[in-house]
């Protein structure tokens, strides 16, 4: 798997999120069991600065990985049902990170769709990955991977580099509170125009 997709290194990572998250669209999550993703959505949370973000109040024992190195995934519970991922961003301590909320299985689709059909109803292979809890089931990513280490020889989850530089098309994150909203904070969700997978209602899509 390395050599077909191979890793990123830590340097890829080691930007501020409004910089990552947009080159981080058209790169590829792969797993070691031979899912790859191909990334077409994602929103930005600018850490301490960002009332959007976990982060915003300080760290605690459950946000913890988004305060650490770049490069590592920090994945939470949303609602106590789903797992979301995000891949985080720029230098210690600031606690940046990139929601990943949706992609194109490019590989690994039988596998993809196992998992998919055991976690619930899936209709068309374009809505494998559409959106954050879906993504993660797919991948085979749940809570207890806080923590791993994208850029680790070992890892069983990494990035790969995209071959070309896709457009990119920018928008409201979506579900937040009015005060994550405000317009500093409007265009933070990112997105490749016109792709089947992006998630979310189609008015933010347009």
């Amino acid at each position: 798997m390395d050599a077909a997709w191979p890793r990123l290194p830590r340097e890829f990572f080691q930007h501020p999120v409004r910089e990552l998250a947009p080159r981080l669209l058209g790169c590829h999550l792969v797993t070691a069991d031979g899912v790859v993703v191909r990334i077409t959505e994602l929103e930005a949370y600018d850490g301490v600065d960002d009332p959007g973000s976990h982060a915003f109040r300080g760290m605690t024992a459950r946000n913890e990985t988004m305060f650490g190195e770049a490069g590592h995934l920090y994945v939470y519970r949303h609602m106590g049902l789903h797992s979301c991922c995000n891949i985080v961003a720029s230098t210690l301590d600031h606690a940046n990170g990139c929601l990943v909320r949706a992609g194109e299985v490019v590989q690994g689709v039988e596998l993809a769709r196992a998992r998919r059909s055991a976690a619930g109803v899936t209709r068309k292979d374009r809505d494998l990955a559409q959106g954050p809890g879906r993504l993660t089931v797919v991948l085979g990513i749940n809570w207890l991977d806080d923590g791993l280490d994208l850029c680790a020889a070992d890892s069983p989850v990494w990035v790969s580099d995209r071959p070309d530089e896709p457009p990119v098309a920018t928008g409201p994150r979506i579900g937040l509170r009015p005060e994550a909203t405000e317009p500093e904070h409007l265009q933070l969700r990112y997105r490749i125009p016109g792709d089947p997978t992006v998630s979310g209602p189609g008015s933010l899509n347009r």
